[in-house]
């Protein structure tokens, strides 16, 4: 585990996956925010949570800005608190990795003067993926889902093991929606680097041990998949 903090300012459904994300790759994080009923949420589900407020340059400093925090990530609801946040945080160590979240497209601009090492742009995120999707097969699932269906949708990451039914198979072969409810994304063949192929095209492709499938599905669907094909949960 690295020495070096991440911190994270802003407990929401906008950071919520990337906590889950950096908590199962067992980083050394920390949850911060100036609301005591979203530190007590984050409390109950176990994270490391600790109320902060942001505006206050000596508790940045106490937090580790400036000695041991490595990347600050800026999930705060307002984008005017997350430019708060980053002038405070730059001003304070001009090293340091900050990564915020863009609730308005405007404020992107603001943010990247502010100090902001990198933006994440939902808005921008989202038309892409629904641009991709929509210039491709299988599109009427996906929106029936994600739009007008279920809300407990999730995007995973699965490695094919070693021993799995779907090595030398083709991905044409797994029928994921009719006997899981998932959709497949796309696959990263391991032989052929780290880029996703999506699979919403014709093409085919030939499954491996160590690839990695990219589903869409509830959770639940998703532990299936994953028992039958045999990882181990």
């Amino acid at each position: 585990m690295d020495n070096k903090l991440i911190a994270i300012f802003g407990y929401n459904s906008m950071s919520f996956e990337l906590i889950s994300q950096l908590s199962e790759k067992q980083h050394n994080l920390l949850i911060l925010d100036d609301d005591p009923e979203k530190i007590e949420l984050a409390e109950q589900k176990g994270l490391p949570a600790q109320l902060l407020d942001y505006r206050q340059d000596d508790e940045l400093v106490d937090l580790g800005i400036g000695s041991q925090v490595a990347t600050l990530f800026c999930f705060l609801e307002k984008d005017s608190e997350n430019v708060f946040l980053t002038l405070s945080a730059r001003a304070l160590d001009q090293q340091l990795k900050i990564i915020a979240v863009v609730n308005h497209p405007d404020s992107a601009e603001k943010l990247l003067a502010a100090g902001a090492s990198k933006i994440i742009d939902p808005y921008e995120i989202c038309s892409n993926k629904v641009y991709q999707l929509l210039t491709k097969p299988s599109i009427t699932w996906v929106l029936d889902q994600a739009v007008f269906g279920r809300a407990d949708l999730h995007m995973a990451e699965i490695t094919i093991p070693e021993h799995s039914i779907l090595d030398k198979t083709l991905t044409s072969q797994l029928n994921l929606n009719m006997k899981y409810n998932l959709f497949l994304i796309g696959v990263v063949d391991k032989e052929l680097g780290d880029k996703l192929y999506f699979s919403l095209g014709e093409q085919d492709h030939k499954l491996d041990v160590g690839d990695i499938l990219v589903v869409l599905g509830a959770n639940r669907d998703i532990r299936k998949f994953k028992k039958d094909i045999g990882v181990i949960q």
